[in-house]
């Protein structure tokens, strides 16, 4: 049977230097899927960056909402805008920046039910 989640029944995740909502995953009874929504604050002077982290077991995709971002890999950067799709191959080591000056709100899917530590690289 389908199942709806609503907004307010994500699962908020403590990781740094964003705000992260578990849509679907194994714990809500997916047996193949997780989807988050994360949404990255404008950056500030000074503030604490986000370092790379990588996926290696899975790919991950990530849909931007809104707001203005760069993709950032080890061989450079990519600018991001509503519309954007990324697709990131596993063990590519990569992090997102907002640019803007709104938060970035995006949609990453991972093809795997859980995210737990060495299944598709952790809870990064």
């Amino acid at each position: 049977m389908a199942m709806i989640v609503s907004a307010g029944d994500a699962t908020e995740l403590d990781l740094p230097g964003r705000v992260s909502r578990e849509i679907v995953s194994g714990a809500r009874g997916s047996s193949a899927v997780t989807l988050r929504w994360v949404e990255i604050p404008v950056e500030s002077d000074g503030g604490p960056g986000r370092g790379h982290h990588s996926h290696p077991d899975c790919e991950e995709c990530i849909h931007v909402l809104s707001g203005a971002g760069l993709f950032c890999t080890e061989e450079g950067e990519r600018p991001l805008r509503p519309g954007d799709t990324v697709l990131v191959p596993p063990g590519e080591r990569h992090h997102t920046r907002n640019v803007g000056r709104e938060p970035l709100e995006l949609l990453c899917f991972f093809p795997v039910a859980e995210l737990g530590a060495g299944e598709c690289g952790g809870r990064r």
